[in-house]
């Protein structure tokens, strides 16, 4: 059979090293030896010995958990040895390379796949709440790779201390340390009243690095089956 589908662009190919690597635009490939984590559901194909373990909900710990990867998209575990492949909505993947001292905040559901060696806490955002930015966003700290995914080509714009950047909280994907965000009103009340602009309401970012933004704005998240 031939076909330009079976050419090496489109082959998978064995992994020669544990951990993850991008395997085209719009996937993830990860050499599994061990655990890593998932967002749930993610996972398109594997090949080896391993095991998909949905992650623990239980109490209000395990609720605040779920957000890492969004209202309702809870984390799986991936532990054995093996190959799999993750991706979500044909959305376009990044792989970022956290080190020591680095802190990247990332919106839930921007969040596909990271190392077992990375540690995460859920932070309520300050000026997101309930304007569409969601009120829980995750914190990556430590040292691994964490797999992203964005609808469309991501937008990186620098932050610096006499310039703030102004974000949709519906857009924003995540941020680097040291940027504080506080909620800002580019409307008047009068012109909200007679409709407005649909621009109302942004997330400002003020200090020094890097805010991430996508190229459209958020939709509602599908409803999950548990």
């Amino acid at each position: 059979m031939k076909s330009d589908l079976f050419s090496n662009d489109h082959m998978a190919q064995p992994a020669h090293v544990p951990g993850m690597t991008l395997q085209n635009a719009k996937s993830i490939k990860y050499a599994v030896n061990g655990e890593m984590l998932a967002r749930q559901g993610a996972m398109i194909a594997y090949r080896g010995d391993l095991q998909f373990e949905r992650k623990s909900q239980g109490g209000v710990g395990g609720m605040l958990k779920r957000a890492v990867t969004g209202e309702g998209l809870p984390l799986m575990a991936v532990r054995g040895r093996g190959e799999a492949w993750f991706a979500h909505e044909a959305q376009n993947c990044f792989i970022v390379d956290i080190e020591p001292g680095d802190v990247l905040t990332v919106n839930g559901r921007n969040v596909l796949c990271f190392d077992a060696t990375l540690s995460y806490k859920i932070e309520t955002v300050k000026g997101a709440g309930i304007t569409g930015g969601g009120l829980f966003n995750s914190v990556f700290t430590g040292s691994g790779h964490l797999g992203l995914i964005c609808e469309g080509n991501p937008l990186v714009i620098p932050v610096s201390k006499d310039q703030p950047v102004y974000v949709d909280t519906d857009a924003v994907v995540g941020w680097t340390a040291n940027l504080s965000t506080t909620l800002h009103r580019s409307q008047s009340i009068g012109s909200m009243i007679r409709g407005g602009s649909g621009e109302a309401v942004q997330l400002m970012l003020q200090g020094e690095g890097h805010v991430i933004v996508r190229p459209s704005e958020a939709t509602p998240q599908k409803p999950q089956q548990h």
